[in-house]
């Protein structure tokens, strides 16, 4: 790489952590406060990537239905019981260690920029061991607004030392390609997150089914990052 230092910035949930599993257990400690039945882990893949809000909305909406009383009480109830289980079952997906070790090795900046809370992002992030991987971690309450809106993506950048010239964004779902193109990066997008929609229709310059594929894969659409 060149040694003005390209920087990548990942999603989490969903990009480079199958967070599904607590997630869910987060969700459905929710529906059984409000004597809901469970809801299949399997489902809450694709009703994450919005906040937790959204999440509990989604889950209300599969038992029964729900109002914004229920989700002003749902939402910290699933913060908590998260935030003290954020790690129990969340694992990074086959072969994103190698490749963050691949690109970080190489002189490359790593970054995240997530609409999950800082706070639960950073206790994540620790918790997998990577403190030391990312030169900045932002969440969905790090600014006054969020992706898709592309000045968290700006602020990451400018945070982690980066230049959006040099720069290009992975992702899962809709909120990071419409950031990433609103801040000019190339985006490639996993085809096995939480992406609500098929992540092939989304538009990003590529898309990967194994983080093998990561690196040729950057090097192919943003050939610049590595000239």
């Amino acid at each position: 790489m060149n040694p003005t230092n390209p920087s990548i910035v990942f999603d989490l949930d969903g990009t480079l952590v199958d967070t599904a599993p607590d997630l869910a257990a987060a969700m459905n400690h929710v529906l059984a406060h409000f004597g809901r039945s469970a809801v299949d882990p399997e489902a809450v893949r694709h009703m994450v990537g919005h906040g937790a809000r959204r999440t509990i909305e989604r889950g209300l909406a599969l038992t029964g239905g729900g109002d914004e009383a229920m989700l002003d009480v749902g939402v910290p109830v699933f913060l908590e019981f998260y935030g003290a289980n954020v790690c129990v079952g969340s694992r990074p997906w086959d072969g994103v260690e190698a490749s963050l070790a691949a690109l970080s090795d190489a002189g490359g900046r790593l970054a995240i920029c997530t609409n999950k809370p800082e706070r639960l992002a950073i206790d994540l992030i620790d918790a997998l061991g990577w403190g030391d991987l990312f030169d900045a971690i932002l969440g969905g309450d790090s600014l006054p607004v969020r992706k898709p809106d592309p000045a968290h993506v700006f602020e990451t950048l400018a945070r982690m030392g980066g230049d959006a010239a040099r720069a290009a964004f992975v992702g899962d779902s809709r909120p990071d390609v419409e950031a990433a193109r609103a801040a000019g990066l190339p985006v490639v997008l996993t085809s096995f997150g939480y992406s609500d929609v098929p992540p092939d229709t989304l538009g990003a310059d590529a898309m990967i089914d194994h983080f093998d594929a990561l690196v040729p894969t950057l090097k192919r659409v943003a050939p610049a990052l590595f000239a």
